[in-house]
């Protein structure tokens, strides 16, 4: 049927919801309409008006790219020139094109334009990727009014402010829209917002009656016309201020009208919405920011050895040129020529004119400065992007982390930051569709004071796993349904004493029938029935309710039906036994709320009696049973803390018989409240329903899993033991929040948890007064004092095991985070074992991660999910986007993407520590290498009383970071692993090395370069010593300056490599290769290079051929140096090795040595790695054999005292 012909669905459930469906007034911030920060004026289906067109707002298409077409020429130059190093060759590039050169330009500046340019091609790919997401997301479709009652399908792109648009269900609105009506009478749509703020229980949005009435099918918009004037651009997701002129009427605007981009359309047929702010203007992307330009820090610590680097240059390009300018000053006339006749002074104008031996000294100082650049390693930032690419790919086709479910491997999005995956300190964590997979499974339930429920958690059986038990697990553990593949979506409960109608057979039968009952009537469900195979589905505001309602039905109360003001459900009856249909009058709604927490219904049953059928979260239900009512509560209340315990959400469910002048009292009451368009209406309405619901009679408790992802636990588990501390930033409610705490084992009970809140009396009363001057005051006076209260409580703890846990809500985080107090907040946080943060907004979560890595100065990894995670994933160091079912917001924005939480486990401790370790060498390496090289032209020049003359020839000097010594260092970059995967997981310790960044301290960097130092001594002094008096041929031709650096170039090229090879600790083939590849290319090139013309090969034509080969000295003098140049460091490590291990070099000992069969030894490095824990189930198992050892050691006392 055609959409404009489709008819609305006669349900008014506005009627149904107390709170969240009313009439809007007209509030103070209204007045602003029109002033500063409010000046939007959106002309509804007219976006091509004049009026509209003069505004000229932007556009829809969004860009989550770091660059454009225009920008990325000037943007990626700058970013390549923003190095050091890369600048600093630019520099002498330049210089190159002087006389000053000691080499030609082209050798100088080839290899410089080589590695910007791949560079850039590697950065112009990456973007493209970006590019390519968000194509698929600006092209995205929807229905568009086209001005004659038509709507037709258009790209997002092409939205204009003003468009009418027409939404159907389970689509992501694509701008900020106010809501016009839906398939329901009375407006009322569902809204789902886990994108923006990661709830998943649904939101209930209504459109204004004005418009509700005027607007019911594609057609009624050909004439429609309307004004809104409301609030600029801005980043509050929960508040909107409006108001929208029709007819000559002018109606009020707040939230509740308003359709956020990048929500979900559910449980609604369809929505008419006019759009408000497009593109960069809604509110999802105005809680983003710019993709930043992320650097490493050791991309960043090497900028430093780039300075001290360049301070050495400078240093000996000073004192040489000084001694050059004496030598130069005393260089005397004999017999009609200077003393250094061979450096052919007379055809220098300055250089070596002893006149002038200031100016030539100034001179040399460039000269040396260039030469001397070889120090400077120019191959390293291409090296090391070239390896970081290899290892992304390795990263991306890793098959552990591979989700055959959805057919998505891990990616990495940008290669830049690998190593910082072996660095994090702190993981800040989103809940929703990050920890958890958006499924609520029925598990367990109470009723009677008796427990129901086989079934077992995450949580426990992680426990299970551990210690081969726990409280409720044991015997059971055999019978459970496989929790992997529950028999019904939402239901995972096995019991045989209340399935297949057998609860009719326990003592407590009627009590197990209202439980039942209350969970087939209270609720806001809508049923839908499959008119092929009868099955009944069930859309809900939230996964748990939808839940509750499943279980009902598969314990054999089956709701089917709702009208108006009505339910309809099966069940068994107990006298005769046959499944009997049964309507409940639905009278009211009394829903759920974060403040009330609780939700209620009243209703009248066949048999005429009024009931309150009412659950709710144990701290508020407790308080509200009546006297009698208590017979099960001291078992109920047991059973709640053993389902706290094992990770469960639970609820209290309770009911009532009412009076019927008490609810003709109390609905006359109610519905005047209602009725009220007074900014105290919330209020009145609480006070109207608190009193309602009490003298409540206690049935059970329900237990549902807020299903964590597979394997959340245990990576939770082991991330702790690494040493990594994690955060939970969710813009959930709180008590969710600690829900998920406990089952994925981030709380425990004895934690101690400090909770900051603004929910106390004396705030409330302010917040009711509307005065904000003073509501601001007395909330930030009331934080400060929290924050204090709880680092007072951490200090008293001292040196003690206890833990604690911080817990804070969103209005409590906007005053913490201010400037003069978020030291005192970080504070409090960092003493803390877990950090959970509640109903944050997305600017929150970014301004938490940013306060962390400033305020810590350590390595922050951000994952979520979704739009809302955006800002978080930008700011933090790296921002990990979970590739799951809603949308690619988070994905499009971060640096890795992965498709599960647990897989967090394998890219840190695997890929993190290899990625960490190799590019930590491969750093090292490269300043080794180069000084090696470097040194021996210093000492050379220094031989030549500092005349700037190289040692090698000018394609010697230019290659030999691209061709003779660069393969090796990527094939170790890429291959080698200090630590074998298995390794990695059974000593998680070894990530510590990572985070206190041992292998890339300046001890270990010192180290390598005076390791090279010493290299190039041997090189240098026994080339030249056992050259001095040789003769390299039959003629009596000694060794001339070709001969010589042609010998120590060879040196060089063996020496550098062997090293490598000594540094390997895991071979492959292509290690093999690279290494004796480098080596063998040496000789080819010189046999090349030195056959052609003597113009373009200099003075290195045939030597090699007709003067170093032929030679035995040769080969000695190489066989020697590469053995003096290498023990040093073969010793050094030997004693290291063997007396000073670092923590991967034992793990290397039981690898290599055969340790692995000496259980002791195993034992004890195991020990070191494993750390006394705060949080995961270990944890947890931890605090358990406590409880249980002081349980048993209390009885000992008890019997030793009777």
């Amino acid at each position: 049927m055609a959409g404009g012909g489709r008819r609305r669905r006669r349900l008014h459930l506005s009627k149904i919801y107390s709170y969240t469906c009313g009439k809007s007034s007209f509030k103070e911030d209204h007045s602003n309409i029109g002033g500063p920060g409010f000046s939007r004026v959106v002309y509804c289906n007219e976006p091509g008006s004049p009026a509209a067109e003069r505004r000229n707002y932007v556009g829809n298409y969004v860009r989550s790219t770091k660059y454009t077409v225009a920008s990325f020429f000037p943007k990626s130059l700058f970013e390549q020139f923003r190095r050091v190093a890369n600048f600093y060759f630019l520099v002498t590039g330049i210089l190159s094109l002087t006389d000053l050169s000691p080499y030609g330009s082209v050798s100088a500046l080839l290899p410089l334009a080589l590695v910007i340019t791949v560079t850039m091609i590697k950065e112009g790919i990456e973007d493209w990727h970006r590019k390519q997401q968000d194509i698929e997301v600006n092209n995205r479709k929807v229905k568009v009014h086209d001005g004659n009652g038509i709507f037709r399908q258009e790209e997002w792109r092409y939205l204009r402010v003003g468009d009418i648009v027409r939404v159907e269900k389970d689509e992501f609105f694509p701008a900020d829209l106010l809501l016009l009506s839906s398939s329901y009478e009375d407006s009322v749509c569902y809204v789902e917002t886990m994108n923006l703020d990661g709830e998943t229980n649904l939101k209930v949005k209504q459109g204004l009656e004005s418009t509700s009435t005027l607007l019911n099918e594609d057609s009624d918009f050909k004439d429609f016309r309307g004004v809104v004037r409301c609030e600029d651009p801005n980043v509050n997701l929960y508040m909107f201020v409006g108001s929208l002129e029709l007819e000559e009427e002018r109606f009020p605007l707040s939230i509740q009208q308003i359709l956020l981009r990048d929500s979900k359309l559910r449980n609604t047929e369809y929505v008419y919405g006019a759009v408000v702010f497009t593109g960069h203007d809604t509110k999802v992307i105005q809680n983003s920011t710019d993709p930043p330009s992320k650097r490493s820090r050791i991309e960043r610590k090497m900028d430093n050895i780039f300075y001290l680097m360049f301070g050495l240059v400078f240093l000996m390009s000073f004192i040489g040129s000084i001694i050059f300018g004496v030598e130069t000053r005393e260089d005397k006339l004999k017999n009609g020529r200077t003393e250094r006749w061979y450096l052919k002074p007379d055809d220098a104008v300055i250089f070596f004119d002893p006149k002038k031996a200031p100016i030539a000294a100034i001179y040399h100082f460039f000269t040396a400065v260039m030469l001397y650049s070889y120090f400077i390693p120019i191959s390293l930032y291409v090296s090391v992007e070239i390896v970081k690419v290899l290892q992304s790919v390795f990263i991306n086709r890793d098959i552990h982390m591979y989700y055959e479910e959805t057919d998505k491997p891990a990616q990495a999005r940008t290669s830049n930051l690998n190593e910082e995956l072996g660095m994090v300190d702190t993981i800040l964590s989103d809940k929703t569709g990050t920890l958890t997979c958006n499924s609520m499974e029925f598990i367990k339930c109470s009723i009677a004071g008796t427990a129901y429920g086989r079934g077992i958690t995450e949580v426990e059986r992680a426990m299970a796993m551990k210690s081969g038990g726990s409280p409720l697990v044991n015997e059971d553990l055999d019978v459970v349904v496989d929790r992997f593949a529950p028999k019904v979506k939402g239901f995972n409960f096995e019991d045989e004493r209340v399935m297949n109608g057998n609860w009719v057979k326990q003592p407590q039968a009627a009590v197990l029938q209202k439980f039942f009952r209350l969970l087939a009537v209270c609720h806001t469900a809508i049923p839908e029935t499959d008119e092929e195979t009868g099955n009944v589905s069930y859309e809900a505001e939230s996964p748990d309710e939808a839940a509750f309602v499943v279980a009902a039905r598969e314990l054999g109360f089956e709701f089917f039906n709702r009208t108006q003001n009505g339910i309809s459900f099966r069940e068994l009856d107990l006298v005769t036994g046959e499944k009997v249909e049964r309507v409940y009058r639905l009278l009211n709604v009394l829903e759920f709320s974060s403040s009330r927490k609780r939700m209620s219904v009243i209703v009248r049953d066949d048999d005429g009696r009024l009931l309150l059928l009412s659950k709710g979260a144990d701290n508020v239900m407790f308080e509200r049973l009546t006297k009698n009512g208590r017979q099960f509560e001291a078992q109920t209340q047991e059973h709640v803390n053993q389902y706290a315990d094992a990770g469960l959400r639970t609820l209290i469910l309770a009911y009532r018989e009412i009076d019927e002048n008490e609810y003709i009292e109390f609905n006359k009451s109610f519905n005047e409240a209602k009725a009220s368009v007074s900014e105290e209406r919330e209020a009145l309405i609480g006070e109207i329903t608190d009193q309602m619901e009490r003298n409540l009679i206690l049935l059970g408790a329900t237990a549902v899993e807020d299903k964590l992802q597979n394997g959340v636990p245990e990576c939770i588990d082991k991330l702790a033991q690494a040493g990594i501390k994690i955060w939970v930033l969710t813009g959930d409610k709180m008590e969710t929040a600690i829900n998920i705490g406990f089952a994925s084992s981030l709380l425990r009970q004895e934690m101690k948890q400090i909770i900051i809140n603004l929910e106390t009396p004396h705030i409330k009363s302010l917040e009711k007064s509307g005065i904000k001057y003073e509501i601001e005051l007395a909330s930030r006076e009331s934080v400060v004092k929290q924050i204090e209260e709880g680092r007072a409580l951490l200090a008293a703890s001292g040196a003690s095991s206890e833990a604690f846990a911080l817990i804070i809500d969103g209005k409590s985080l906007t005053y913490a985070l201010e400037d003069e107090l978020k030291k005192t907040f970080l504070d409090l946080a960092t003493g803390c074992a877990s950090v959970i943060c509640c109903r944050s907004s997305p600017k929150q979560k970014a301004l938490v991660t940013r306060l962390v890595k400033s305020g810590t100065g350590k390595t922050t990894l951000a994952i979520g999910d979704g739009a809302n995670d955006v800002g978080m994933l930008q700011e933090a160091d790296i921002g990990v986007g979970i590739s799951g079912v809603e949308g690619m917001q988070a994905v499009m924005s971060s640096d890795i993407a992965i498709a599960q939480f647990r897989y967090l486990e394998r890219l840190l401790l695997v890929h993190g520590h290899w990625c960490y370790s190799r590019i930590s060498s491969v750093i090292c390496y490269f300043f080794y290498k180069n000084i090696v090289f470097g040194v021996t032209l210093f000492l050379y020049e220094a031989y030549t009383s500092f005349s700037a003359q190289p040692a090698y020839n000018d394609w010697f000097l230019s290659l030999f970071n691209v061709f003779f010594s660069s393969l090796p260092v990527i094939a170790l970059g890429v291959f080698d692993q200090d630590v074998s995967a298995r390794f990695c997981y059974k000593f998680p310790l070894l990530y510590q090395e990572g985070v206190q960044n041992i292998l890339f301290s300046w001890k270990r960097i010192i180290g390598w370069m005076f390791n090279g130092f010493i290299s190039a001594l041997a090189i240098f002094f026994i080339c030249k010593e056992s050259q001095k008096h040789q003769l390299f041929d039959p003629n009596g031709k000694t060794a001339g300056r070709e001969i010589l650096g042609g010998t120590m170039y060879t040196c060089v090229v063996w020496v550098v490599n062997i090293q490598l090879a000594l540094s390997i600790s895991y071979f492959t083939w292509v290690q093999h290769i690279a290494i004796w590849g480098s080596i063998a290319f040496w000789y080819i090139f010189l046999m090349i290079y030195g056959a052609m013309t003597p113009s373009f090969s200099t003075d290195a034509y045939m030597v090699f051929i007709e003067a170093l080969a032929p030679a035995p000295s040769y080969w000695l003098t190489t066989l020697f140096v590469i053995i003096f140049a290498l023990i040093p460091y073969f010793v050094y490590k030997s004693v290291q090795m063997r007396f000073f291990p670092k923590y991967h070099q034992m793990i290397q000992w039981i690898r290599y040595e055969g340790h692995s069969n000496d259980p002791e030894f195993v034992e004890m490095v195991r020990q070191r790695s494993i750390r006394p824990t705060t949080v995961g189930y270990t944890a947890r198992r931890a605090a358990s054999v406590r409880r249980s050892d002081r349980f048993h050691d209390e009885i000992h006392k008890d019997l030793v005292g009777f």
